[in-house]
């Protein structure tokens, strides 16, 4: 038995999860199983077991990838922006820090927890973690 055919009789016996779909319903903020129960209790704490579905997610392990996706991403929109603004209007610099200070807090509290959501959508639809059933 090959390797792809052990993988591929491995995904029909527990069942293909939607990558896609659990990563979107991750950044809705939702279970990634059932897309209705609540992901987190508080900001960014994933709750052991969604209210909906009773799906298990005390597996998880997001640990430092949501802080460095949210980095990667809040970084080249504001590199963008402070550039563009820098070549259109050549502001002085505490009009920068006016604007790009306040918009790095907003957008990474904003988008830390969609991160996490996604990354333990991720973590669900591959199996990892002890998301695997067994």
């Amino acid at each position: 038995m090959s390797a792809m055919t052990s993988v591929a009789s491995a995904e029909v016996a527990l069942g293909k999860r939607d990558l896609r779909q659990s990563v979107l319903r991750g950044l809705r903020e939702t279970c990634p199983h059932c897309g209705k129960g609540r992901l987190f209790g508080r900001y960014l704490k994933v709750v052991p077991r969604c209210e909906s579905c009773g799906e298990d997610l005390s597996h998880q392990r997001a640990d430092d990838a949501p802080p460095y996706v949210t980095m990667m991403i809040v970084g080249h929109l504001l590199i963008l922006g402070v550039a563009l603004l820098e070549d259109t209007y050549a502001p002085p610099t505490w009009v920068h820090l006016a604007i790009w200070l306040p918009l790095t807090v907003a957008l990474s509290l904003v988008l830390l927890p969609r991160v996490k959501g996604a990354i333990v959508g991720l973590q669900w639809a591959n199996r990892m973690h002890g998301f695997d059933g067994a």
